[in-house]
């Protein structure tokens, strides 16, 4: 198919955090913050606010991103990364994008920590790479890489010990290459390059347990050495060149620090340096996980490193330390930090390119930004930055208009995302405005009732209705410029919830009302005396806050929960799939099941909240149910590869309650599919339905117009009316667009078990073996896709993009993916390129 337009699909949003490693996160000199997330290296511009490429190539986690800083400060063009998959991967800029990767391949272990520095060449010579990695094989591995070819140079064996950090340096006076590594031993081995291989020189001690981070700095002649441990303390290092005349001014009477010596062969002759302890930085409260010295920058021709050092720590802060410089006192400048929630600390921490900004990963893999008040140098303020699940993102669903999107993962949480214009820019960007539920089970699935309720399944037998609060409905105003009065109208009613917390001891978001923080804050009234128990600990941690920019994650951890109203008992096991009609009045939903009695549907009824149906039918667990936009069928497909298909009766009088009954479904022998149907979809006309399954096959059913029932039974007759597409692999997800394309063909996007997006065209033929009436338009790029399961597929069921004034321009469709490689991405999909 040829491309009429230049980018058929554009990515409007990745949603992604880092992953939980103390190394995952580095900010280039460019302004370019790479992190891995999952198996892939994310790299994100924190001033427009997204993410500017998604490089895919590890066939693990990744633990460890360093950008390759150049002698001239200027932005890089190499990126290394290592992972789980006992391999590092060279990324080079090409033509703008990081599209070049070159593999090196040798441990035996998880790579945890990677350093890189650039060796001398001649002009005409391609630049060369010098690299260390260290990994959970007890070794540490030097790598050099020069135009496409990357081999090992030496190993560095450490017996059964483990290497948690490596850095590489030149040593100022002789050139040489000094590495240093800290151990789980609490011991930093340092390492000077001689002939070609690196030999063990010099062992510094002083902390008492593993050594988690190392990093050197370079000022005036001397090398500086951070070390931070789980001992909670950072320990700076000094190296410098050891001359007579630097031992002789010392008095006999002065109290020396012990100087360590080591000599280094170099071109100009033996060179002697001396290695002291320069301070010991006390001030956290847990093991320090991360440090990161200030960049150097050119001044007036002068390379300046700036003696601030920035350390993260699990007690939940980062201390910014700075030495004065009269005194030579290392003093703390700034603490910041992250409050509430049920948070571990921060695995790293990392300075903007000017310093201005500090950056840290937390535990739960959440991103902190902060930047410092252009005015007041001491103040910093939380800045908005990326935000996405730490798990499987198992489900996701558009709201009824289209304005923003809720997503369920394994990390137990459901989030909500919809776009944000910053006042005088023309980008939308994409942001997590709220974390509606914080639950205590992995979350599976969940379904919309309306605009500001949904109802969501976790890894247990109850399903839990939300009710979004005031306090949302009007920070949701006022982010996304909605005004208010079309919102509240139409809720539910005038009794909506102010806000939501979660009791100490419970699972459940309690509602909190107008009352509710008046009584809280004369019960936090500490000159009256806690009257009983209950008083000593107060329910409301919720605290009203009023946003025009969307909230930093200390609010989403705790200030923008929704109201939990409603649980839902019946199901025998956990809760697998759950779907709502059009109309908002049932809700059907299944739990994991291997017998006919568990495998039944139950359908509520959203105006009591009680059962109103149960459906047997299917054998084993129903893995996807959706009802048709017209509200007359409801369709469930099943792991025992079959589906079922349920109508709706009309009702003679207009209170009672919905009423369905089978209408038709496939055997073992006209079931097509001989695996497990994971997805199923219907197109916007309610006349054809799709199914995906794992044999690879994607079958169209229907036409619903023309499946009267038959005569001599009750059943009607649904067959397939496509001709079988092979996906080339498990489909896991389908999804119908809520338009045509421009010559009349039905849209279909498809989710593959890989990761890949397929995106293809349907049109109802007469003759279906010819194989004549799909089209497949495009696979998305693999720097789009996913790199496990896509979970699920929905298209936007409105035109036009999210946040921008084109509700009525049809040439834009798009489609939100979500996959088990913990992304949600959204896709600008131009309409007259299909």
């Amino acid at each position: 198919v040829g491309m009429k337009m230049a980018a058929p699909v554009e990515t409007a949003h990745v949603a992604r955090c880092a992953n939980r490693t103390p190394h995952a996160l580095s900010w280039g000199r460019g302004g370019r913050v790479a992190f891995g997330s999952c198996r892939s290296v994310v790299i994100y511009d924190p001033e427009k606010m997204k993410v500017i490429e998604t490089l895919n190539g590890h066939k693990g986690r990744v633990n460890c991103v360093q950008w390759a800083h150049r002698d001239n400060c200027g932005p890089e063009t190499e990126l290394v990364s290592g992972g789980s998959d006992n391999c590092l991967i060279v990324w080079e800029l090409q033509n703008f994008k990081f599209a070049a990767s070159t593999p090196l391949e040798g441990h035996t272990g998880a790579v945890c920590a990677v350093t890189a520095v650039y060796e001398p060449v001649d002009l005409n010579e391609h630049p060369k790479l010098l690299i260390a990695s260290a990994a959970a094989d007890s070794s540490v591995k030097i790598w050099t890489k020069q135009g496409f070819v990357g081999e090992c140079v030496q190993t560095l064996p450490f017996g059964n010990g483990f290497m948690m950090d490596v850095a590489l340096a030149r040593l100022p006076g002789s050139d040489a290459v000094i590495l240093a590594c800290g151990g789980d031993d609490g011991k930093v081995y340092l390492f000077v390059r001689e002939n070609e291989q690196f030999q063990k020189i010099q062992l510094l001690m002083g902390h008492e347990d593993w050594i988690r981070g190392v990093e050197w700095a370079l000022r005036d002649g001397n090398l500086l050495l951070a070390s931070c441990s789980q001992d909670c303390l950072i320990r700076v290092w000094r190296i410098f060149i050891r001359t007579e005349s630097t031992s002789k001014h010392c008095n006999e009477g002065v109290i020396k620090l012990k100087e360590d010596l080591f000599r280094v062969q170099s071109d100009k002759g033996v060179v002697t340096y001396a290695v002291t302890l320069e301070t010991v930085l006390a001030g956290h409260e847990n093991w320090v996980y991360g440090l990161h010295w200030h960049p150097p920058f050119y001044k007036d021709g002068r390379l300046e490193q700036p003696l601030s050092l920035l350390s993260a720590s699990m007690d939940k802060t980062m201390i910014l330390w700075a030495s004065d410089e009269e005194s030579d006192v290392w003093l703390e400048q700034v603490r910041v930090g992250e409050v509430g929630g049920n948070t571990l600390g921060f695995y790293g921490c990392q300075f903007s390119p000017d310093g201005s900004m500090i950056l840290a990963h937390a535990f739960h893999g959440a991103l902190h930004l902060w930047s410092q008040n252009k005015s007041k140098k001491g103040e910093w303020r939380a800045n908005v930055v990326l935000s996405g699940h730490f798990g499987s993102v198992q489900d996701l669903i558009w709201d009824p208009k289209g304005d923003f999107i809720l997503s369920v993962g394994s990390d137990q949480t459901t989030r909500l995302f919809a776009p944000w214009r910053k006042s005088g820019y023309e980008q939308v960007t994409w942001h997590e405005i709220a974390r509606p539920q914080i639950h205590g089970f992995d979350m599976q699935c969940l379904a919309i009732i309306g605009r500001f309720q949904f109802v969501s399944g976790a890894d247990e037998k109850v399903l839990r209705v939300f009710t979004a609060t005031r306090n949302f409905v009007e920070n949701f105003s006022s982010i996304t410029c909605t005004p208010l009065e079309g919102l509240l109208s139409k809720s539910v009613n005038d009794d909506i919830p102010e806000g939501a917390s979660v009791p100490a001891l419970g699972l459940s978001n309690k509602a909190v009302f107008q009352g509710d923080i008046a009584a809280n804050a004369r019960k936090m009234d500490q000159s009256a005396m806690p009257l009983s128990a209950a008083d000593q600990y107060p329910q409301t941690y919720f605290q009203p806050i009023n946003l025009t920019e969307p909230p930093s994650e200390d609010h989403l951890l705790q200030n923008t929960l929704w109201a939990e109203v409603q649980k839902l008992y019946g199901h025998g096991y956990e809760v697998f799939c759950v779907a709502c009609n059009s109309s908002s009045t049932v809700v059907a939903s299944a739990c994991k099941a291997s017998k006919v009695e568990h495998a039944a549907i139950i359908l509520w009824s959203t105006s009591k909240w009680k059962q109103l149906l149960i459906l047997p039918f299917h054998s084993l667990t129903v893995t996807q149910l959706a009802f048709s936009p017209d509200d007359q069928f409801l369709l469930a497909v099943s792991r025992d590869r079959t589906w079922s298909l349920w109508k709706q009766h009309e009702m003679a009088e207009s209170d009672s309650d919905p009423f369905f009954s089978i209408f038709a479904h496939t055997d073992k022998n006209t079931s097509v599919h001989s695996r497990i149907i994971w997805s199923c979809d219907w197109t916007f006309n309610s006349k054809y339905f799709v199914t995906g399954s794992r044999d690879k096959k994607v079958v169209v059913w229907g036409d619903m117009a023309s499946a009267g029932r038959t005569e001599g039974s009750s059943l009607g007759i649904v067959k397939p009316c496509s001709s079988v597409l092979d996906v080339g692999d498990a489909a896991t997800a389908v999804s119908f667009s809520p338009v045509t394309s421009r010559d009349g063909s039905y849209i279909l996007a498809v989710g593959l078990d890989c990761g890949n997006i397929l995106l293809c065209k349907w049109k109802p033929n007469e003759n279906t073996s010819a194989n004549t009436d799909w089209t497949k338009c495009l696979e998305l790029d693999k720097s789009q896709c996913h790199t496990l399961t896509v979970k699920r597929l929905r298209w936007r069921r409105s035109v036009g993009r999210a946040g921008y004034d084109d509700r009525n321009d049809s040439n834009w469709l798009q489609l939100a993916s979500c996959s088990t490689d913990h992304s949600i991405s959204i896709f600008n999909v131009n309409r007259l390129s299909l």
